[in-house]
């Protein structure tokens, strides 16, 4: 299997060729990095203390043909354009990049009729479980609960709630029947009056070094259920795209998040 990345002397990036350089299956056959980035011309062994004589390029469109899956953690506007590149030349993708507006949401998913993508806010095969378990809750304490996310990431992060914790909104809003669109607050300031208890809450933490935290909790009266999830390393988003892109292998074309990955429809 010929796994390609982008974004090669970023963190994710990074972790991306590690993970692949380490997998059993997975060979490193290209890495990228956008234009005058200082990784241009080193080897992605370099970028990461491994052996390996893969030279991170700017040519994207020249080398990406070397691979069967590209993974893809970078910035929508970046992912798009990557995307149409791989929807021409038949390699799939793995996009775990967040932020994309509905247009690009849409676009994704017209190139997946050409080119199988696995396209997921989050590939960590823990959160990825614990989407399953919000269904579950949401459903159970579907009266007298009220919802709210908290999310905490690195200082560096651009986007506001991390792709994730919308992830979450969202499956909790399907279980309860709701539109997130529509219950969804995002801040609280000033006198703000009691709580709508069909909205979902989030709040936003952005300091440091922080991974990635989410937390769910359900405040009942009496008690409070928390389903959480802590990332100590980008590893597991590493280790669950090699994962998507074992499952891609052979596929023609298709639109598939890591539920589908994992078994878990």
């Amino acid at each position: 299997m010929k796994i390609a990345v982008v974004g090669a002397h970023g963190r994710m990036g990074r972790m991306l060729i590690e993970a692949t350089l380490k997998d059993e299956v997975a060979t490193l056959v290209a890495a990228f990095d956008r234009p005058g980035s200082p990784a241009i011309g080193k080897t992605a062994g370099e970028l990461v203390g491994m052996p390996c004589d893969v030279v991170v390029s700017d040519d994207f469109a020249g080398q990406i043909g070397k691979a069967d899956v590209l993974i893809d953690f970078t910035r929508p506007e970046g992912t798009l354009e990557h995307l149409r590149v791989c929807r021409k030349q038949g390699v799939a993708m793995i996009i775990g990049t967040t932020g994309f507006e509905a247009d690009g949401k849409a676009a994704i998913a017209e190139a997946a009729k050409d080119v199988p993508v696995v396209f997921a806010p989050n590939m960590a095969v823990g959160v990825n479980l614990v989407f399953k378990l919000l269904d579950t809750a949401a459903r159970i304490l579907n009266q007298g609960y009220d919802i709210e996310i908290v999310e905490a990431h690195h200082k560096h992060k651009i986007d506001a709630p991390s792709g994730t914790a919308l992830r979450m909104g969202e499956v909790l809003a399907s279980a309860l029947g709701r539109d997130l669109r529509e219950c969804a607050v995002y801040g609280r300031e000033g006198v703000t009056g009691e709580r709508d208890p069909s909205t979902i809450g989030f709040a936003t933490v952005r300091g440091g070094d922080i991974v990635g935290d989410h937390n769910v909790m359900f405040c009942g009266i009496g008690e409070r259920v928390e389903i959480a999830h802590r990332a100590g390393s980008r590893m597991p988003y590493a280790l669950g795209s090699l994962r998507a892109a074992r499952f891609l292998y052979g596929k023609k074309n298709g639109l598939y998040d890591m539920q589908d990955v994992l078994g878990l429809r």
